[in-house]
């Protein structure tokens, strides 16, 4: 055993288990059992979902089905479904953050966007087919 190893290996897991990055945006599973709430929240709180799963279903039936089982609807509804295909870097978390909550808001920005990319096609257009880039044109050629 290599002198030290013991030491850095404990400071690596410390360092690491605590200074870990941002946690993840709460979303519901797409693969989950029941609408994925439960495996939603036993991933964004690392915690096991069965785990998880058996504390709602113990709660469901102590308090009487009803309180636990419409806050578990209500927690599907308000819940963003989780992206089917993963981030790739921030701009695209925010994009999809943006348009889970506000979809009039992404459609402006994007019909902006297209506008603008057709003003400039427009413009393109116009200098292509203008008199003077057919005679600069001719002009290079002869």
């Amino acid at each position: 055993m290599r002198y030290g190893s013991k030491g850095r290996g404990r400071e690596r897991a410390f360092h690491s288990r605590w200074n870990r990055p941002t946690r993840e945006a709460l979303y519901r599973a797409r693969d989950g059992v029941f609408l994925g709430v439960c495996k939603g929240v036993a991933r964004h709180f690392d915690v096991p979902v069965n785990m998880l799963r058996a504390v709602v279903l113990i709660l469901f039936f102590v308090t009487g089905v009803w309180p636990v089982g419409l806050l578990y609807l209500i927690a599907a509804m308000i819940m963003r479904v989780e992206p089917a295909v993963p981030f790739a870097n921030e701009d695209e978390r925010t994009f999809y953050d943006a348009y889970a909550n506000s979809r009039t808001g992404v459609l402006q920005r994007m019909k902006r966007s297209f506008d603008n990319l057709d003003r400039r096609l427009r413009r393109m257009e116009a200098v292509v087919t203008s008199r003077d880039f057919d005679w600069e044109r001719r002009m290079r050629d002869s």
